[in-house]
């Protein structure tokens, strides 16, 4: 597994684990991951070659460049270079094994179909155009590549996650908690989130279901405006939510990543719904309550 001791990665290896999974996890500084991972052997990647030639059941990539902080031309190159790159690494290793792992799991993005405005966004939609769903089609090619090694492989087009500790949330609640949230740009945007255990349940859900190959989108049944996201929030912490960020000020301050902040993408989890997933946290209130709980 790549990203072992990122924001999904770490909770999706304890579960494993208490499933009786044996877990190996990559890491560009294994020292320091194994002290993050307590009990779980982590490889550098130069060794994932020879690692996945001895026999693994699954391949799960979670890994890539963090979209948050400061976005430059460095940080373009970063986030698409973290993705692609590994991505051709793990699956020219699946190709080269004596027996291939059965399934290769390899993360993506719902930045994958750009703008989608009012559109219900299935799996079968089309590509966006603008920077993220450049990167997402690259990556996705490459993970896709699997298949001709004898995966199953899928790709698992993650919404936005809530969770404790990390992610979008974690970036949202300081000005939340402060009163000065309120509407980016219009606010009409749709935005398609998932709690972070119902992400984990997607991955083990994609590992043991047959079923489960190509595309899948990794969002909750019901999308929601973002003034709509906001509002929830402010009423949970007891704040207003009332001050608009306009959408020039958030080119102006967040670059290139105010795209997917200020894009409308109203995601439908086909694939999901229709291998029988179940969620346990689908309502937006619930799962902003038990990630704020923690």
């Amino acid at each position: 597994m790549s990203g072992a001791s990122g924001f999904v990665g770490s909770r999706l290896v304890g579960v494993l684990r208490a499933r009786g999974a044996e877990v190996i996890a990559i890491s560009r500084r294994p020292e320091a991951a194994e002290r993050g991972l307590d009990g779980v052997k982590v490889i550098h990647w130069d060794d994932v070659t020879d690692t996945i030639a001895a026999g693994v059941d699954a391949v799960v990539h979670l890994a890539g460049e963090t979209v948050q902080g400061r976005w430059n031309k460095a940080k373009a190159v970063a986030v698409k270079d973290s993705r692609v790159r590994t991505t051709r690494l793990l699956v020219d290793a699946v190709a080269a094994a004596p027996t291939p792992p059965s399934v290769f799991l390899s993360a993506s993005g719902i930045g994958f179909y750009g703008e989608g405005g009012e559109d219900l966004l299935t799996e079968e939609a089309p590509a966006g155009d603008d920077f993220f769903a450049d990167v997402c089609v690259e990556w996705e090619r490459e993970a896709l590549l699997a298949q001709q090694a004898g995966c199953r492989a899928a790709i698992l087009r993650f919404g936005i996650i809530l969770g404790d500790g990390g992610g979008a949330l974690d970036a949202m609640l300081l000005p939340t908690k402060l009163g000065i949230a309120g509407p980016l740009g219009s606010g009409r945007q749709w935005w398609s989130w998932v709690h972070r255990d119902d992400a984990v349940n997607a991955i083990c859900h994609a590992l043991d279901s047959g079923e489960v190959s190509g595309p899948v989108n990794v969002v909750a049944p019901e999308a929601v405006r973002q003034a709509d996201f906001q509002r929830a929030l402010s009423s949970l912490v007891g704040r207003p939510s009332f001050m608009p960020a306009p959408a020039f000020a958030l080119k102006m301050v967040l670059g290139t990543f105010a795209q997917e902040v200020l894009s409308s993408k109203k995601v439908v989890p086909k694939a999901l719904q229709e291998t029988g997933f179940s969620w346990s946290l689908p309502d937006l209130s619930d799962a902003l309550r038990e990630a704020i709980s923690r």
